[in-house]
């Protein structure tokens, strides 16, 4: 086999709640992990040498991309070993949905494959855990409860509502939003009193007053939930005629999509 087709999924976070900050900069979290069926594309292809990948998107063609930099820390120095990589970005970048983590996990199944590294589960978790916190659970390929910074995973069912996401484009650092959260609670302890909340939301709403008007306008009829540190919301609903009313009120600037909870990833399919 020297070429693999892959979709790469979507997640969502049904909660997120903060437990604390660790001495090495990351937050321990306590999290709900839902795959949906919203996939970036990624073919692998064998090659001598070298490493290439293009994208649909412009600013993904770099050495700076995470399926780039997964792809040169297997190739270590294996000067033999090379791939070429066409990247089709469906997923909003910055958005919380972990699109960069799915492809990073997506690349480690693929190589171990196209490259016959042999590496085992528990090889591919501990590198995956060095790349990025939401990638383990990419790599794990099914929906679970996480814990640590993500990364340790307990299985969890799928979830079987019909999911909107609703993509206002914009994008969301991660970073920024643990900083600015870091900054509110060491000032004055921040109060969770709602388990299916996210504590990133009221940052986020505070940050962006579009998305906060949209929140406040609507958040009464519809239970609008925040995705990682954002910026994508999601509704989650079985009524078609009332979400079509919902989909009115969405600003004509942004996008939405309407998903399916997935039980499994296409990687667990890669044997």
């Amino acid at each position: 086999m020297n070429k693999l087709l892959l979709k790469s999924p979507a997640k969502i976070n049904l909660d997120l709640t903060i437990l604390n900050k660790l001495k090495n900069g990351y937050h321990e979290i306590n999290t709900s992990f839902q795959l949906i069926d919203l996939f970036d594309e990624i073919e692998f292809e064998s090659s001598k040498n070298n490493i290439s990948l293009s994208s649909n998107l412009k600013e993904l063609n770099s050495d700076d991309n995470i399926i780039t930099t997964v792809a040169r820390k297997l190739k270590n120095s294996n000067s033999k070993l090379g791939v070429k990589i066409k990247l089709k970005k469906l997923i909003p970048i910055g958005a919380g949905l972990g699109g960069g983590s799915s492809n990073a996990a997506s690349t480690i199944v693929a190589l171990n494959k196209l490259w016959d590294l042999k590496m085992s589960k528990s090889e591919m978790h501990n590198f995956a855990r060095n790349i990025g916190a939401d990638v383990p659970f990419f790599l794990f390929g099914q929906n679970a409860q996480g814990n640590g910074i993500g990364d340790i995973l307990k299985y969890k069912d799928s979830i079987t509502d019909n999911i909107l996401i609703i993509d206002p484009m914009i994008f969301s650092s991660t970073e920024e939003m643990y900083r600015e959260y870091d900054l509110i609670n060491n000032k004055n302890k921040i109060i969770k009193d709602n388990p299916n909340n996210n504590d990133f939301l009221d940052i986020f709403l505070e940050k962006n007053n579009q998305v906060k008007e949209f929140f406040e306008n609507n958040a009464q009829e519809f239970e609008i939930r925040l995705s990682g540190s954002g910026s994508c919301m999601f509704v989650i609903y079985n009524d078609e005629k009332n979400i079509q009313k919902f989909i009115k009120k969405i600003p004509s600037n942004w996008r939405f999509f309407s998903c399916k909870p997935l039980q499994y990833s296409p990687i667990c399919y890669i044997k």
